[in-house]
C-alpha cells in the first residue's frame, strides 16, 4: 500500500460493515479517505474513531441514490484535494422477497443502489482521473450472487440482477479504458456470505451466523488491499472469496 500513502479514496456505504472496515484500513495506511454514506452520525462516529490514524477521514452526507448528492460528493473530494484516486463502490442493498412479491418501489430501490449508484460514481471518478491523469483504480464490491444467482437459499429480489448488472458493467468500463489507454484499473470482489447489516431483513437476530460458513468485513478488506498492492503493470480483475466449506456451485 505504499504508493497509495497520500491518495485520495472514495468509499460509498461508509457507515458500517465492509465500507467501513475498509475505510478504517485505508485511512490507516495513509490514505485519505473520503466516506460516503447517509447515516450522519455513523460518519460522525467513525471521522472521531479515526482523527489520530496516519491518514485521515472526512464523512460526507450522501444518498447514493440521488445524482445531485454524487456529483457534490466529488466535488467535495476535488476542491479539498485536487484528485480521486480510489473509488470502492461498496454500497449495497438487499429484499428479502420473491420477485413476484417485489413492488416497483422495490425493484427501482435495489438498481439504483447496486447498479446505477455504481454508474453514476464511477462515471464522477473517471471524469476526475482524467482530468489530472491518475493511475487510478476502481474496485466493485459485488457478490457470488452476481456470478451465480442460485446460489441464493432465500429470496433475494432484484439483488443478484443488479450484481450481474455490475459485473457487466465492470466489463465494459475495463474494455473502454483498454481503448482510450486510461492509466485506470477496475476490480471486481465477489464475496460470499459476510456478517454485515445487509443480512439483517433475513434474521434479524444474528443467529444464522452460528450455523452459516461466514466471512467477516474485515476479510474483504484485506481483498482490497490486496487488489490495490498489485504493481501498476498488473491489473486484478475478479477476486471470488467464500468462507472455508461454502460450495459455490449449484
Amino acid at each position: 500500500m505504499e504508493r497509495w500513502i497520500g491518495k485520495i479514496a472514495i468509499v460509498t456505504g461508509a457507515s458500517s460493515g465492509i465500507g467501513e472496515a475498509i475505510s478504517k484500513a485505508f485511512a490507516s495506511a495513509g490514505c485519505h479517505v473520503i466516506g460516503l454514506a447517509r447515516r450522519d452520525d455513523r460518519l460522525s462516529k467513525l471521522t472521531n474513531e479515526l482523527s489520530s490514524v496516519k491518514g485521515s477521514f472526512d464523512g460526507v452526507k450522501c444518498d447514493i441514490r440521488n445524482e445531485q448528492d454524487i456529483i457534490n460528493a466529488f466535488k467535495f473530494a476535488e476542491n479539498k484535494y485536487g484528485c480521486v484516486d480510489v473509488l470502492i463502490n461498496n454500497s449495497g442493498i438487499c429484499e428479502n422477497k420473491f420477485l413476484s412479491d417485489s413492488t416497483t418501489e422495490d425493484i427501482r430501490s435495489v438498481v439504483d443502489v447496486n447498479l446505477i449508484g455504481a454508474a453514476l460514481c464511477t462515471r464522477e471518478a473517471v471524469k476526475v482521473m482524467r482530468k489530472y491523469g491518475s493511475e487510478g483504480h476502481i474496485i466493485n464490491i459485488n457478490s457470488v450472487l452476481g456470478l451465480n444467482a442460485n446460489l441464493a437459499n432465500a429470496p433475494t429480489g432484484m439483488y443478484a440482477a443488479s450484481k450481474f448488472g455490475l459485473r457487466a458493467m465492470s466489463q465494459n468500463w475495463r474494455k473502454e479504458f483498454t481503448q482510450k489507454k486510461d492509466k485506470i484499473r477496475i476490480t471486481e470482489i465477489y464475496p460470499g456470505l459476510v456478517k454485515t447489516e445487509i443480512v439483517n431483513s433475513y434474521d434479524p437476530t444474528g443467529k444464522m451466523y452460528d450455523v452459516l460458513p461466514h466471512l467477516k468485513a474485515k476479510d474483504i478488506s484485506d481483498c482490497v488491499i490486496f487488489a490495490l498492492s498489485a504493481p501498476s503493470h498488473v491489473q486484478v480483475e475478479e477476486i471470488t472469496v467464500a468462507p472455508l466449506h461454502a460450495s459455490l456451485q449449484k
